[in-house]
């Protein structure tokens, strides 16, 4: 069982593409679990199943297929709510849908339909789970007006078209926020904004949820901006968690040499020197490497140990997780 601080827990989910080209485990026995009122970094470099987890959550993660895995979540009482990770088709994950647990997209510009307003879109939802009664009109500007949206009357009646990505970001995470969700996951929300506006966002996402004690799983490339606003931070690598950490404890002392090796490739202003690229490159999908996944890329790899036998998760002494064989057998307990 669960601690009783956990909102959502993920164990051993498992989504595949079948292709021409051979069979594609973009998430491969992942495990995850995101603490209520926490913000919890998902990083890892594009291509890693960080999307693909996120819209398995939701179940908009088609043409993938989930072929194993359970999906837990716990309602503000606490109570256990099983989202079967094999019936896709369920009702229950209709009744959570938005309702408990809702999306920012990547790209706001096209997230949104554009044959409706964007009040129309955001009512919808709305609508759909009894949130307003009588007309939806005033709760729409009023979903509007607590992202700082200027003029959120006018901006009802727009279409998402008329509207700047800085906005069209504040109208979805407006209608993602409209039905007060226990768990909000933001995909990579500001990757197509200029910098000003993306510290707007992250400014809007913080006090958003200190405000309403949402849980948040941020996903993002970027370790910067993860740093400013997550709690805890896990690392993806290939369709599974390598490490996790608190935010502080992860900055300080990342111990997987993925990890290590995304933080050297951050631009620093503080220091003259150039960037240190990763070596190599991601694996092909259709050919997983046996043993650790990042062994053929991995500067620190254990000839003969590394290249045969994937690593398990160990739990360290400063709270974090890591999995790699550097850190000798793994925890049982």
């Amino acid at each position: 069982m669960p601690a009783t601080d956990t909102i959502l827990d993920i164990q051993a989910l498992t989504v595949r593409f079948h292709t021409r080209q051979g069979l594609v485990s973009a998430v491969d026995g992942l495990d995850l679990v995101l603490r209520r009122g926490s913000v919890l970094g998902l990083v890892g470099e594009s291509g890693c199943g960080k999307t693909v987890m996120s819209h398995t959550l939701l179940r908009i993660e088609a043409p993938g297929r989930i072929e194993g895995g359970r999906i837990c979540f716990f309602g503000p009482d606490g109570a256990e709510v099983v989202l079967d990770a094999l019936d896709p088709g369920g009702s229950t994950i209709r009744h959570i849908r938005w309702k408990e647990i809702a999306m920012v997209f990547q790209e706001p510009m096209t997230s949104f339909g554009p044959q409706h307003t964007i009040g129309a879109q955001i009512g919808e939802a709305m609508a759909l789970h009894g949130i307003a009664s009588g007309t939806l009109q005033p709760a729409v500007v009023a979903s509007l007006q607590s992202v700082g949206m200027p003029r959120p009357e006018e901006t009802a009646r727009q279409y998402p078209h008329q509207l700047s990505g800085g906005m069209c970001q504040r109208a979805m995470i407006a209608m993602a926020l409209s039905c007060h969700p226990s768990i909000l996951i933001a995909d990579e929300p500001t990757t197509a904004l200029d910098v000003s506006t993306e510290s707007q966002i992250l400014e809007l996402l913080r006090e958003r949820q200190a405000a309403l004690g949402m849980s948040i799983l941020y996903i993002s490339h970027n370790l910067g901006v993860v740093a400013q606003i997550a709690h805890e931070v896990a690392v993806m690598y290939l369709g599974r968690i390598v490490e996790r950490a608190p935010v502080g404890v992860l900055f300080a002392a990342p111990k997987h040499p993925y990890t290590r090796a995304l933080l050297r490739s951050i631009p620093r202003v503080d220091r003259d020197c150039s960037l240190e690229a990763l070596s190599g490159n991601i694996p092909e999908p259709f050919a997983r490497p046996a043993g650790c996944s990042f062994h053929p890329r991995c500067p620190d790899r254990l000839v003969g140990i590394c290249d045969q036998v994937a690593p398990a998760l160990r739990r360290m002494d400063d709270g974090s997780e890591v999995c790699c064989h550097l850190y000798g057998e793994p925890a049982h307990g």
